[in-house]
């Protein structure tokens, strides 16, 4: 525990407690936690599953109960890319960073692979990090006059058709103008952060996180100019649902938070002025990153002969 005098810290750890290489991980990080004086903090489940497979760790606090998301100084994320984007929304709007270890795929949002995970914590709990801010969208729903919903998103807001025999109709808008209508399987709005996800799948540019922009990729659009815009950050973008012909739709944020658009229903998606940290224990150029992750062929570069 903490010294006489000395304020107790606090440190989430999510983990994929379902998968058992995941749960391993997580009792790893929390014995080693504990060993360090701070005090490990789990959600209600991820610490009923993680006290099953280890009943010592009787010292773990809940999130939400003991512990609230502001009393935290850093989040240690034990997965996939999708285990980060669930962490971001458990802390949303605090300062505690989100230092990632992956136990995925391509785990495009982690810091370090499972091997370095004694290390990572341990730099974690020095505090031997940088923190980059990411930006993320908010993303509004009105029909008529009305706004039915509110969201985020740090990878990207996603207008789907609900139905897989009908297409959707839509219009899309760029800072209040309308610029093309077709039908589509959907559009995808996306952060940089976002352009190596979904956006990427759908044949999107990838951008480098420090720009400020926001990306529209439609997905199968029936149109003769349906290429992906970047717009400037501080655009909005819109995708109106037609209430002539076309399906009903559903929003996704992240592929986490969905909701129902009925015809007519208009998505605004904007900036957020909430950023997701992240704790960066290697910082260095995004093309290596790229690079590491897609295993690109850069055989036989020389690199500059000279001052480019």
């Amino acid at each position: 525990m903490a010294a006489s005098g000395d304020a107790q810290r606090y440190i989430l750890v999510v983990a994929h407690t379902g998968r058992q290489d995941s749960l391993d991980a997580g009792v790893q990080v929390c014995r080693q936690l504990i060993s360090a004086g701070v005090v490990p903090v789990l959600s209600e489940d991820e610490r009923r599953d993680l006290l099953v497979a280890a009943p010592d760790l009787d010292a773990v606090a809940v999130l939400g109960d003991e512990v609230q998301a502001s009393d935290l100084e850093l989040v240690i994320v034990l997965g996939g890319d999708g285990t980060i984007l669930r962490a971001a929304e458990l802390v949303r709007g605090c300062t505690a960073p989100l230092l990632g270890v992956n136990l995925g795929h391509v785990g495009f949002l982690a810091e370090s692979e499972r091997d370095d995970l004694e290390i990572a914590v341990a730099r974690g709990l020095a505090k031997d990090y940088e923190v980059e801010e990411r930006m993320t969208l908010s993303a509004r729903v009105k029909v008529g006059k009305e706004v039915v919903y509110e969201s985020w998103a740090l990878n990207e807001a996603t207008v789907e058709k609900a139905s897989r025999e009908r297409m959707l109709e839509v219009v899309i808008e760029v800072d209040g103008r309308p610029m093309s209508s077709f039908g589509c399987d959907g559009v995808v709005m996306s952060t940089p952060t976002g352009s190596t996800a979904y956006s990427f799948s759908a044949g999107g540019p990838v951008v480098w996180p420090g720009v400020a922009a926001l990306l529209l990729v439609p997905l199968s659009a029936h149109a003769l100019f349906s290429r992906p815009l970047v717009v400037d950050g501080n655009s909005s973008l819109a995708v109106e649902l037609l209430d002539r012909a076309g399906g009903e739709g559903i929003l996704w944020c992240d592929g986490r938070r969905q909701f129902d658009l009925p015809r007519g229903a208009r998505v605004v998606v904007r900036r957020s002025p909430i950023p997701v940290r992240l704790a960066r224990l290697h910082p260095g150029p995004f093309t290596d990153r790229l690079v590491h992750k897609f295993d690109l062929p850069v055989s036989g570069w020389r690199g500059p002969a000279g001052r480019d």
